[in-house]
C-alpha cells in the first residue's frame, strides 16, 4: 500500500473548505472524491477552452475507458520508471468455497487478496497511452502525421494524500501529436507558449518552467536529470496550497520512444516522433476556486463568460 501523506495545514484547510461548500464529495479513501455541480462545471468549462484553442489543428477525436491492456503498460517500461504510481486490476479466480471464505474475510475488512489474480487490465496512468497502439494499428501515418484529441480522460496515480491537488483518480485534458520530428516539435512549442495565456484569461497567474517526471529510484534520478537537461518536459505551475507550486499542465516531448515501442511509421517508412500536452482539470479548478472564492456566482463576469458558466 502506498504511503499516505496527510498534507500541510494549509492543504488540509483548503480540502475542508472544498468539502464544506460541496465542491468535492468525500469518500472513504484519501485522494478519491466526488465532484459537486459547480466544481464539475468549472472543469468542463476549462476543457472547452482547450478544445477551442486546438480547433485549428483539426484533431481526430478518440475516447478510451480508464483502463488499458497490461501488455501495453509493460511494453513502455512504465513499471521500471513509475512502479510506485501504477495500479493493477485483479479479479476472483477461485471456486465456491474460496468465494465463501473471501466474503467472510471481506465482511470483517480482513485481507482477502489471496483469492484474487492479476487480469489483463491495468488502470490508465496517462491519457495518451492508449493512443499510440491505436494509431500504430492503422499502418503508416499520412504525410504530416496526426493530431489526436483524447478529451478529458480519467487517469490513476497510486499516491494517497491529504493534498486536494494530489488526487488518485483525476482527469487529463490531453492532446497528442504524432508525425515528423520537426512538425511535432513545432506543435509542442506552440502549445507551451499558448498555455499560460489560456490560464491568464480565467484569472490564474501561472509560470512555465522546465520540469521532470517523478521517476523511481536511483536510476530514476538519472533519468530525471537527463529529461531536464534535454528540456523534454515543461510544466505550467501556480501556487494553490503550497508549500511548492502545483503543476496545472505539462508538455512532454517523447522523441521516438512510443513510436519505436509500437512501430509507428511515417509515410516514408521512418520512425515517427510523438509529443503530448495535458491540462489537469481538477487542479485548474482548484486554482480557480483558490483565486476567486468558493462561490462561482460571485466570480468576475469575464471569468464566468470565458468558462461558459452563464
Amino acid at each position: 500500500m502506498a504511503e499516505f501523506r496527510p498534507g500541510t495545514p494549509e492543504q488540509q484547510e483548503l480540502l475542508s473548505e472544498l468539502l464544506g461548500h460541496g465542491l468535492l464529495i468525500r469518500t472513504r479513501v484519501a485522494g478519491l472524491y466526488g465532484r459537486g455541480g459547480d466544481f464539475e462545471a468549472v472543469c468542463m468549462g476549462f476543457a472547452e477552452i482547450v478544445t477551442r484553442a486546438g480547433a485549428a489543428d483539426e484533431p481526430e477525436r478518440m475516447s478510451f475507458p480508464p483502463v488499458i491492456p497490461r501488455r501495453d503498460l509493460e511494453a513502455v517500461d512504465y513499471l521500471q520508471s513509475f512502479p510506485h504510481l501504477s495500479g493493477s486490476i485483479f479479479g476472483f479466480r477461485g471456486a465456491e468455497q474460496e468465494a465463501i471464505e473471501q466474503q467472510r474475510r471481506a465482511s470483517r475488512h480482513e485481507d482477502w487478496s489471496e483469492f484474487q489474480s492479476m487480469t489483463d487490465l491495468v488502470l490508465t496512468p496517462a491519457a495518451c497511452y492508449p493512443v499510440y497502439p491505436a494509431v500504430a494499428s492503422r499502418g503508416r501515418l499520412p504525410p504530416g502525421g496526426v493530431t489526436v484529441d483524447v478529451g478529458g480522460a480519467y487517469v490513476f496515480r497510486n499516491e494517497p494524500s491529504g493534498d486536494p491537488a494530489r488526487l488518485q483518480m483525476f482527469r487529463q485534458r490531453e492532446i497528442v501529436r504524432i508525425g515528423e520530428p520537426e512538425r511535432v516539435e513545432a506543435w509542442w512549442g506552440r502549445w507551451r507558449e499558448r498555455a499560460p495565456d489560456l490560464l491568464s484569461r480565467v484569472g490564474v497567474a501561472a509560470k512555465l518552467e522546465v520540469a521532470n517526471d517523478p521517476f523511481f529510484g536511483r536510476s530514476g534520478r538519472m533519468l530525471a536529470a537527463s529529461q531536464r537537461e534535454q528540456a523534454l518536459k515543461f510544466e505550467v505551475s501556480c501556487e494553490i496550497a503550497g508549500p511548492e507550486p502545483t503543476a496545472l499542465a505539462s508538455f512532454n516531448y517523447h522523441r521516438d520512444h512510443f513510436a519505436s515501442v509500437f512501430d509507428i511509421e511515417l509515410s516514408d517508412g521512418g520512425v515517427a516522433h510523438t509529443a503530448c500536452l495535458g491540462f489537469g482539470l481538477e487542479r485548474i479548478a482548484l486554482a480557480l476556486f483558490r483565486s476567486h472564492g468558493f462561490e462561482v456566482a460571485r466570480w468576475p463576469a469575464a471569468v464566468r463568460e470565458e468558462l461558459l458558466l452563464g
